[in-house]
C-alpha cells in the first residue's frame, strides 16, 4: 500500500491560475468521446510535467512525479497496510479494583496511594483503575510509569480548566477513559494555551487513550481541540458531545472509530489524523458509531488514509472526507460541502501544471496523476458539494454501494472529477451537476454508463428509463442541475435510456458517450 501514499503536504501557491487555464482551456475538450464499454484491469500509471518556455516561464527544467505502482483492490487491502491501532478493550480491567476519587474545588479526596492533589491539579502516578466523580476547577494529570495501564473511570464529573487540558496524560503506556453507565460528564478547556504549549487540547494525551462506555461526556475545547492523543485515539462506545475552536477527534498516528454516539462542532477538522512521518499511520478509520459532524475545515481528514467500513455518519463541513486514500465499504455516509464532497488529496509538491499541460488534459489527461485514490466498494453514499462532488487527484475507481452525487450548480467545478482514470465495475452511482466541468468513467469501464445533457431545478423528480421503459433509478434533486450521469448493473452497453425530469423525457443518452466538454474518465479540474 506505500506505493499510493502522498508525499508530505506542500503549500498549494499558484492553484488560482492554474485553475484559470483549466477553465480556459476547456474549450479544446472533445464534444463526443464514445466506445464500448467493457471489462477493465486496473493498471499502473505514470505521469510527468515539464515547465518550459511554452508554459510561460523561465526554467527548462523537467518535473516527474511517478505513480507507477499499483493501487489497492479493495477496502480491506487498504486496511491491512495500517499498523494496528492500540486500544485497551473493557475486559483488560475490572470495576473491582476502582479506587474512589473524589473531586471537589481545586482538591480531590481519595485514599489511592498514587493520587495526590495540590492547587487545582490532581496527579495520578500509578497504575491502576480510578473511579472520579465530583467537581473539579483545575486539571486532572495521569503522570505513570511508561509501562502503566490507567483506567479512568468518569462517574459525574465536571471538570473546569483554564489555559490548559481538564484531562491530561503526560506519561503512561495506555490511558482509557471510561463513561459509567448513567453518568453524565462535562469537561471544559476555556481560555488561551501558551504559544509554545504541546497539550492543546481539552483532553489531551501524550498515550495512546481509549474511550468507551455507556454514560455521556460533554468535551468543551474553546481554547483549542477537543480530544487528542499523540499516539492512537480509538472510540469504542459511548455518548460524546464535543465543542472545539479548532479539531474535534484528533489521533496523530491513528483515529479510530468503532461505535459510540458522537457529535462534532469544530472550527478546523471534525476527526483527524496527521502522522506524515510513516505511511502506515495518519489514518482515520470508521468502523461503526453514529457520527453528526460539523467542521469549518475537514469533517474527515486523514493524511494517509480515510476509511469507513460501517457506521452513520452526516457531514456538514467545507471539505466533506479528504485524505491521500479514502476507501468506502459500508455504512450511510451524507455529506453537505461547501467545497468538495470527498477528496483524494494530499497537498503534493505536484500541485501546479503548465498552461499547456491544461489544455492539453482536458477530456483526456487533465492535471497529472499525483497518486491518490478514491474507492467506493459498498455502503450508501450521498454528497451534496458546492465544489467537486466525488474528486481524487489520482484515480477513483467505483465497485459498489449506492453512491448519489448532487454536484455543483457553478461552472468551474463537477460531480465527478479526477486526474487519472475513473472506472465504474460494480453497485449504482447517479451524479447530477451544472454540467460545465463534470466528468464521466472512461468509455471501456467493466459496467456500462450514460451521460445526458438534462436540466432541473431544486426538488425535480430524476428518472433513469429504459427502453422498455423499466425505471433503473429515480430521485428528487437536491440542487438545480443541467447534466446526468449514471451507471448501475441494469444498464447494458450499447443500449440508449432515456432521461426524465417531472415526469417528462428530457433527453436520451446511448452508453459509453460523454458530454460536450466533459471529462471523459479522466480530470483536470481544481484540487
Amino acid at each position: 500500500m506505500t506505493s499510493h501514499r502522498p508525499a508530505p503536504r506542500t503549500a498549494r501557491a499558484g492553484l488560482g491560475l492554474v485553475f484559470a487555464l483549466a477553465v480556459a482551456g476547456i474549450t479544446g475538450c472533445s464534444a463526443i468521446a464514445s466506445a464500448d464499454t467493457g471489462s477493465t484491469t486496473q493498471s499502473s500509471s505514470a505521469a510527468s510535467t515539464t515547465s518550459g518556455t511554452d508554459s510561460g516561464t523561465d526554467s527548462g527544467t523537467e518535473t516527474t512525479t511517478d505513480t507507477t505502482a499499483q493501487t489497492p483492490t479493495s477496502v480491506a487491502e487498504v486496511l491491512d497496510a495500517n499498523a494496528d491501532q492500540t486500544v485497551v478493550n473493557d475486559d483488560e480491567w475490572s470495576t473491582d479494583d476502582a479506587v474512589d476519587v473524589t473531586l471537589s474545588g481545586d482538591t480531590a479526596a481519595t485514599d489511592a496511594s498514587g493520587v495526590t492533589s495540590s492547587d487545582g491539579m490532581v496527579t495520578i502516578t500509578e497504575a491502576g483503575v480510578y473511579r472520579i466523580s465530583g467537581e473539579l476547577d483545575g486539571s486532572i494529570v495521569v503522570d505513570a510509569p511508561e509501562d502503566a495501564q490507567v483506567v479512568l473511570i468518569l462517574d459525574g464529573v465536571t471538570i473546569t480548566a483554564d489555559a490548559a487540558p481538564a484531562i491530561q496524560v503526560t506519561a503512561a503506556d495506555d490511558v482509557a477513559i471510561h463513561l459509567a453507565d448513567g453518568s453524565t460528564n462535562t469537561v471544559t478547556s476555556t481560555g488561551a494555551y501558551a504559544a509554545d504549549a504541546d497539550a492543546n487540547a481539552a483532553i489531551w494525551s501524550a498515550a495512546d487513550l481509549t474511550v468507551s462506555g455507556t454514560g455521556s461526556l460533554a468535551v468543551e475545547g474553546s481554547a483549542e481541540d477537543g480530544i487528542t492523543s499523540k499516539d492512537d485515539l480509538v472510540v469504542l462506545s459511548g455518548e460524546l458531545s464535543v465543542t472545539a475552536a479548532d479539531d474535534g477527534l484528533k489521533g496523530k498516528d491513528s483515529l479510530t472509530v468503532r461505535g459510540g454516539t458522537i457529535t462534532i462542532d469544530a472550527g478546523g477538522d471534525g476527526l483527524a489524523s496527521d502522522q506524515d512521518e510513516d505511511d502506515t499511520q495518519g489514518y482515520v478509520s470508521i468502523e461503526g458509531g453514529t457520527l453528526d459532524i460539523t467542521a469549518g475545515s475537514d469533517g474527515i481528514d486523514g493524511y494517509t488514509d480515510v476509511i469507513v467500513t460501517d457506521g452513520a455518519i452526516t457531514i456538514s463541513a467545507e471539505e466533506g472526507i479528504e485524505g491521500g486514500t479514502v476507501a468506502i465499504g459500508g455504512g450511510t455516509i451524507d455529506i453537505t460541502s461547501t467545497d468538495d464532497g470527498i477528496n483524494g488529496s494530499a497537498g503534493t509538491s505536484s500541485d501546479t501544471a503548465s498552461g499547456e499541460e491544461m489544455q492539453g488534459g482536458m477530456g483526456g489527461g487533465g492535471m497529472q496523476d499525483s497518486g491518490e485514490y478514491v474507492l467506493i466498494a459498498g455502503g450508501t453514499v450521498t454528497v451534496d458539494a458546492e465544489g467537486d462532488g466525488l474528486d481524487s487527484n489520482g484515480s477513483m475507481d467505483i465497485t459498489g454501494g449506492t453512491t448519489v452525487v448532487y454536484g455543483p450548480t457553478g461552472q468551474g467545478n463537477g460531480a465527478l472529477d479526477t486526474n487519472g482514470s475513473l472506472t465504474i465495475t460494480g453497485g449504482t452511482v447517479l451524479a447530477l451537476d451544472s454540467g460545465g466541468m463534470g466528468g464521466s468513467p472512461v468509455a471501456d469501464s467493466a459496467q456500462a454508463w450514460v451521460a445526458a445533457t438534462a436540466s432541473g431545478s431544486e426538488g425535480s423528480t430524476v428518472e433513469i428509463t429504459a427502453a422498455d421503459g423499466t425505471v433503473l433509478f429515480s430521485t428528487t434533486a437536491e440542487k438545480a442541475f443541467g447534466a446526468v450521469v449514471f451507471s448501475s448493473a441494469d444498464v447494458v452497453a450499447g443500449e440508449t435510456y432515456s432521461v426524465a425530469v417531472d415526469g417528462s423525457a428530457v433527453a436520451e443518452a446511448t452508453t459509453g458517450q460523454a458530454l460536450a466538454g466533459g471529462m471523459g474518465g479522466t480530470g483536470g479540474g481544481r484540487r
